[in-house]
């Protein structure tokens, strides 16, 4: 897994979030977070068995286009896009090339998907991005050693690298260069600003998309209209920012952009936006970047499924991670024994129809494995039960192991079957 921002476990909120030169490392590009592909979603299993659930939407993910055939007929094409780092497709060049008065929808959200990729818009909100996307003027300087900004001069607009390096040499001597997706220039306020040091390009056809300052001071303090912090004992604990999926309206709603990890656990359990539907699988695929131990989560569902409001939403979140993560049980005894601690209070509760949707997960996603046991006699014990066969109608399972037997030692754990 890619390393995440820190700030996704600790609140860094500021004013200024960007200020004159930025450095972000690439692993730090604002990307959204979506369910892995290998994942599976419940249906199959709720198509499988009676449950007591009712109707679920879980469908898959959709598949991913798939290369051409004809690899020589596109050779040339590919050999193009690699020497133009800057888009790799045409349409995203028109779209920036565009004023922004004749600007459409579909091109903004073309930029949109290409510019949240850098660095410099790493940390802002989808609205603010939309908002840049949609005043950016683009420009390109052709020549290497061409000076952008001179010592002391006036700025009006805030920059960012799409190709190219410059470098910026400063008043002290020293200089640094910035590459794709670094930024410069203006900071979010309407005061006079000056650069401080020389910006000039290093190699030849350096392009970039430039915002004026009145535009970029006024998208970025208007930020907060779109957003919502919530607080907890005088800490901000989780902000959420408002989307619309659609013109209109009927799609809208709070998505949660950056939480402490405890405030992110206990979002599984609550109401979820609209334009939030996969919060569970998105956090059961990322929380091992945040939190040291599964049982974080664990033992906060045991504890909630002890509330009757929220038993039905815990064994959703339970199902999920066992559907589609099924290997931080089958690796991890702790974990093992939290399954095992859910399943009898499934059994104690009568949930009978979830009870069997466990059951057919586990079987599911379980991996095959041989296990040999060595006896030093015949009429030694074997330290594990078996249950089942024909006489019950159902397969042979093991139903417990001695702790620190020699059967445990092997692997042998309970739920296996035979």
């Amino acid at each position: 897994y890619l390393q995440l921002p820190a700030d996704l476990t600790k609140m860094h909120l500021t004013d200024n979030p960007h200020p004159q030169v930025t450095h972000v490392p690439s692993s730090q590009s604002g990307c959204s977070i979506a369910s892995d592909s290998g994942s599976s979603s419940l249906s199959d299993i709720y198509q499988a068995t009676e449950s007591e659930m009712g109707d679920v939407d879980l469908t898959g993910l959709p598949e991913a286009p798939v290369d051409s055939e004809d690899e020589e007929e596109e050779e040339d094409e590919d050999i193009d896009r690699t020497s133009d780092p800057l888009l790799g497709r045409d349409v995203v060049r028109e779209c920036l090339e565009k004023e922004p008065a004749d600007k459409t929808d579909d091109d903004i959200e073309q930029l949109l998907e290409f510019m949240h990729q850098l660095p410099a818009f790493a940390n802002m909100t989808m609205s603010v991005r939309r908002e840049l996307c949609s005043v950016m003027i683009f420009e390109v300087v052709e020549q290497a050693g061409a000076i952008i900004l001179e010592d002391g001069q006036e700025l009006d607009s805030w920059y960012v690298i799409l190709n190219g390096t410059v470098e910026i040499t400063y008043p002290d001597g020293k200089s640094e260069s910035l590459c794709m997706g670094n930024s410069f220039g203006i900071t979010p306020s309407l005061d006079k600003q000056y650069m401080s040091g020389v910006v000039r390009t290093k190699v030849d056809d350096c392009q970039f998309v430039c915002i004026a300052q009145q535009d970029y001071w006024r998208i970025l303090n208007h930020m907060e209209k779109n957003t919502h912090k919530v607080e907890e004992e005088g800490e901000i604990v989780m902000v959420k920012e408002h989307r619309e999926l659609d013109r209109s309206g009927t799609r809208k709603g709070h998505i949660v952009i950056k939480a402490t990890p405890e405030r992110l656990i206990m979002h599984l359990i609550e109401e979820h936006s609209i334009v939030d539907p996969t919060y569970i699988e998105d956090f059961l695929l990322t929380y091992r970047t945040f939190l040291t131990s599964p049982l974080e989560v664990g033992n906060k569902l045991l504890e909630w499924f002890t509330v009757d409001s929220l038993r039905d939403k815990v064994t959703r979140v339970v199902l999920l991670w066992v559907n589609n993560h099924f290997n931080d049980f089958e690796g991890d005894p702790a974990m093992t024994r939290f399954l095992e601690e859910f399943e009898k209070n499934l059994e104690d509760t009568k949930m009978k129809g979830h009870l069997r949707l466990l059951n057919i997960a586990c079987a599911a996603k379980a991996k095959w494995r041989q296990i040999t046991l060595q006896k030093p006699s015949r009429d030694s014990p074997l330290f594990f039960s078996l249950l089942g066969g024909s006489d019950k109608g159902f397969g042979i399972f093991v139903e417990t192991v001695e702790v620190g037997s020699k059967a445990a030692e092997a692997g042998l754990k309970r739920g296996d079957q035979v």
